[in-house]
Order: C-alpha cells, then sequence, then structure tokens
C-alpha cells in the first residue's frame, strides 16, 4: 500500500469540508494526515515526523537535550508569538509595551542560540522549525507595518541564526513568496501602525 500524506496548512484551505472532517475539534490549521490518520498541532505534528520518518531527526536521541528543545519551542509559540502580534497589530496603548517585551523574549533566545549554527547544534531542529516565526515571518511583519524587533545590532546571533535558517534549501524551497505576503499583511492591517 502506498503512503498517503495529506497536509493542511494554508489560509486558503482554512475552512474547507476536509479540514473540518480531519479537525473537528480546532476547525484549524494545520492538520497533518498520514494514511488517513489526522494529526493536529504543530508542535505535536513535528514530533510525529520525528518518530515516523527517521532520515533526518528533528530531535535529539537524548531526553535532556528532547526536554530543553520542547520547552524553548513552547516558549517560543506560548510566550514569543502572542507578544509579537500585539506588537504590530495590538492597540496602539499596547504596542509599545509589546515591543519591550518582545525584545525581552527574543533576548532568552539571543542568549540561547549563543554560538551555535542552530538552537540544537548543528542541523536544523524542532526549535528551528518552531522558530520559523522569527526567521522569517518577523521580517515579513517587520515590512509590513514598520516596526522593527529583530535588529542585527541588538541580537547579532539570532539575526545570524536566522540568515542561515531561510538561506537553507530546503527551507527556502518551503516558504511561500514573501513579497505576496508583505502586500498581504499591508493590506489585511494597513492603517494599525500608520501612526508609527
Amino acid at each position: 500500500m502506498a503512503e498517503e500524506v495529506l497536509l493542511f496548512g494554508t489560509r486558503y484551505n482554512q475552512q474547507s469540508p476536509s479540514l473540518l472532517k480531519y479537525n473537528p475539534v480546532h476547525k484549524k490549521i494545520p492538520v497533518l494526515v498520514h494514511n488517513g490518520k489526522p494529526i493536529a498541532e504543530s508542535q505535536i505534528i513535528l514530533e510525529y515526523i520525528d518518530e515516523t520518518w527517521q532520515g533526518h531527526p528533528l530531535l535529539s536521541k537524548d531526553p535532556y537535550e528532547r526536554a530543553v528543545a520542547r520547552f524553548w519551542a513552547k516558549f517560543i509559540d506560548d510566550k514569543c508569538l502572542p507578544v509579537v502580534f500585539k506588537a504590530f497589530w495590538g492597540e496602539e496603548k499596547e504596542r509599545e509595551k509589546a515591543a519591550e517585551e518582545a525584545s525581552e523574549l527574543l533576548n532568552f533566545l539571543e542568549n540561547e542560540i549563543n554560538e551555535k549554527r542552530f538552537f540544537g547544534g548543528e542541523s536544523i531542529g524542532m526549535v528551528d522549525v518552531v522558530a520559523n516565526v522569527i526567521a522569517f515571518w518577523l521580517g515579513v511583519f517587520e515590512e509590513a507595518t514598520g516596526v522593527e524587533l529583530l535588529t542585527r545590532e541588538k541580537f547579532p546571533k539570532l539575526s545570524n541564526w536566522s540568515d542561515e535558517f531561510v538561506s537553507n534549501s530546503v527551507i527556502k524551497e518551503s516558504l511561500p513568496p514573501r513579497d505576496k505576503l508583505i502586500a498581504y499583511f499591508r493590506h489585511r492591517f494597513g492603517g494599525v501602525n500608520a501612526s508609527k
């Protein structure tokens, strides 16, 4: 039997009947369907991929290193993402405070990446994939809004990691067209940061 893999992960199939069939609880993306079996939620999908396809591990075999990777992935999703979104598109009075908080959170990541090539060492791992929101999307949001959070002056190590990550051929091929995303976010949230 041939292996079947489907991925629901774009805004274009956000509420499709197939998505609702495979993720009736959350009714949102992403959803990975492997041989008819759905797996929802980004980090759970990444762990499933790591356990199912052994060729390119996303997590270390070492239990401590796995726990540390899970910690940083959760930190990015649960702490960084909400603050970053608020810094770009929150109410005007909360944007400045959110930008300061985002800077503090990015500093933790700056210290964690330190002199490593990727968060897990020499190869892209789970934390790097979760942190693509910083490596790729943050720049899109910055260009769309005019708000700068990740500057090379303040975060040289994180900036170097970001450049290295988005330059990886597999990652580069998987990213959506930056110019179209910038246009989309400018159109969708156009006037939000006009005062900045």
